[in-house]
């Protein structure tokens, strides 16, 4: 393998994961997107191809592929449904938080069902009041003996009411960082409810709603790691979070500049193609050469996050905002090129032009990933 290119494991990986996105995604997400239908089915028989468990270890039954790999699978899947693709990237963080954190009881008790995707999993860190301020989360969560009571909300939650399984960071002590604690709960856990489905403006295939708990009452043996290790679980888990969310960024820019060419080809205007213009060529050039800098600065990133690379936190930052704003703008060319179409449901741009709005928001703001990047220039 040179440097730049993509190993032969690796180009077979990207082909399956783009395979089951031509047969079994493509053909269906305009009609989930309308009918805001969760195509959980789908879900979970991406449980067959190992994508379940990406980077699970083989012990507990995944595939333990690494974070390129991971990013591969994400951007082919968004090709075809970026909410779906995202909503698969949630199971798998929550999965394998479980298995590099959590200790034989919790692991035993439910990554079996979590890594053939017969469970689905959510994670839940943000609150109504703690966004970007992570570590403000206010979910308490007192011992009494063998359990945990817990009480309060979690706000903007994928796959709340509809998932079996919730990966959920709590307060169980004063400090701000060191007073968090995670906890694996089940959906039928008394004392656990869910809020009404959130009406948004893109993502309709992937349900969000609020979780909130109500004296819910969780046995301890559910708890990952150990007492005021959850903040750390958290952030850790967040540098492959901004890949995965920058990798469906990737995914969703590639298609629209792929329809766009294809549009621009056929589309006549002062008897000859769009695409003969100037303008349109220079516009297509720019959208490109934008999208493979991403790429790049991506795929860079999750081989620094698989190899543990001191600056990996850094550089997973620079990704996922690069990677996020870059795909909305290439978007939002492809809308511009298609003219009136690019605003009419009859044509996929103006859904990928919804659904990748919302992943420079998601796994930390790209105004929080600017100030990773310059706390970390600057610590030096």
């Amino acid at each position: 393998m040179t440097q730049f290119e993509l190993t032969d494991e690796q180009r077979q990986i990207q082909e399956m994961a783009q395979k089951f996105t031509a047969d079994e995604i493509t053909p269906h997400a305009a009609e989930w997107d309308e009918k805001h239908h969760f195509p959980r089915d789908v879900v979970q028989k991406t449980g067959e191809l190992g994508f379940g468990a990406i980077y699970v270890s083989e012990e507990s039954g995944g595939i333990n592929l690494g974070r390129l790999e991971a990013a591969l699978i994400m951007e082919a899947m968004a090709y075809g449904c970026p909410a779906t693709s995202a909503y698969i990237s949630i199971h798998n963080m929550a999965s394998w938080m479980i298995d590099r954190f959590g200790g034989d009881t919790v692991k035993a008790k439910f990554l079996p069902k979590l890594v053939t995707m017969e469970h689905i999993a959510s994670y839940a860190l943000t609150e109504p009041g703690s966004g970007s301020d992570a570590a403000g989360l206010k979910t308490s969560a007192k011992r009494d003996g063998d359990h945990y009571v817990l009480n309060g909300t979690k706000q903007f939650i994928s796959g709340s009411g509809f998932n079996d399984i919730y990966v959920v960071m709590v307060r169980t002590g004063d400090h701000k960082n060191k007073g968090i604690s995670c906890l694996v709960i089940e959906k039928d856990t008394p004392g656990l409810s869910f809020g009404k489905p959130e009406k948004k403006l893109g993502w309709n295939a992937s349900p969000t709603a609020q979780l909130i708990f109500e004296d819910c009452r969780v046995p301890v043996e559910n708890r990952v790691g150990q007492e005021g290790e959850g903040f750390n679980f958290a952030m850790a888990g967040l540098d492959g979070g901004r890949l995965n969310i920058g990798a469906c960024s990737l995914g969703g820019a590639q298609r629209c500049l792929d329809e766009a060419v294809a549009y621009t080809k056929e589309r006549q205007q002062f008897d000859q193609p769009i695409a003969d213009f100037q303008n349109t060529q220079f516009m297509l050039a720019d959208m490109a050469t934008e999208l493979e800098a991403a790429r790049a600065l991506l795929y860079l990133a999750a081989a620094k996050v698989t190899a543990n690379a001191p600056d990996k936190t850094r550089f997973s930052a620079m990704a996922k905002r690069l990677a996020t704003d870059s795909g909305s703008n290439i978007v939002n060319n492809a809308l511009q090129l298609f003219g009136g179409y690019g605003y009419l449901k009859e044509y996929p741009i103006e859904r990928f032009w919804r659904d990748l709005r919302v992943h420079s928001i998601l796994e930390g703001t790209n105004q929080v990933m600017r100030m990773i990047v310059s706390r970390d220039m600057l610590r030096q």
